[in-house]
């Protein structure tokens, strides 16, 4: 199994300025509204870091999004460390809902499993040009049968929303040339699927240099990267995203 090196992974808000992106990392605050396990999961300085190469999916599809719609893509989550997965298994609602861990129907992945822990899962939800929220039916982290994909309840512009924001993710993966997954339980989660993320080791907070940590910093052997290497790698992936559009 392959380890993912730290040197791969950027930091989503080196876009925002001069992308159509928006960072809210909900697991930083206690009480943000979105956040469901009412716990800081993250330490309040943060930030949200994903894969280079999910990166460049997410911003090749904020890009289409905002070219056709006027929308802007905002992330909640990408890397969540095994640390947090850990963290968030003891909150008081992850154990009043234990079923949420339960196959076949699995709505949390157990600490290690999964695309988070690896920074090739994101988590996004679509604001317009007035910062009002598009209408998926149900908020992220709703853990219902509301928010699975093929859920049919919802009005016609409901499941157009949900198509709109699925398709968009799915064409830009295509164009990159990366197999893709739209999480079947989550319209808001898009991830490299389990035979391509199994491949690598998830990462804890301790693999990382301190200022990629996520949950609390950790004494590590890892030194900081400076702002040039971040710059750097942000100027590939954006090359990469300007051949595509």
């Amino acid at each position: 199994m392959q380890k993912i090196s730290p040197s791969d992974l950027i930091p989503m808000d080196i876009f925002v300025e001069q992308e159509p992106l928006k960072i809210d990392l909900v697991y930083t605050q206690k009480n943000h509204p979105r956040n469901i396990f009412e716990t800081a999961l993250y330490h309040n300085q943060a930030r949200l870091w994903a894969h280079k190469d999910i990166a460049a999916i997410t911003l090749l599809t904020a890009r289409t999004l905002h070219k056709k719609y006027n929308y802007v893509l905002e992330i909640q989550d990408c890397l969540r460390t095994i640390n947090a997965q850990e963290s968030m298994q003891q909150t008081d609602i992850v154990k009043a809902h234990p079923e949420w861990m339960q196959e076949p129907n699995r709505l949390l992945a157990p600490p290690g499993a999964g695309g988070h822990p690896r920074a090739m899962a994101i988590d996004v939800r679509v604001l317009d040009k007035n910062n009002n929220e598009i209408d998926m039916g149900t908020p992220f982290d709703f853990m219902e049968e509301k928010s699975h994909r093929n859920y049919t309840g919802f009005s016609e512009g409901i499941l157009n929303n949900r198509k709109i924001l699925e398709n968009a993710f799915i064409e830009s993966a295509n164009k990159l040339g990366f197999p893709f997954l739209p999480l079947p339980s989550e319209w808001w989660d898009f991830r490299f699927p389990p035979d391509y993320t199994s491949q690598y080791q998830g990462l804890r907070d301790e693999d990382l240099p301190l200022q990629m940590q996520i949950t609390s910093q950790i004494e590590s052997n890892i030194p900081d990267f400076p702002q040039e290497h971040f710059d750097k790698l942000a100027k590939t992936i954006l090359n990469i995203v300007n051949e595509n559009i």
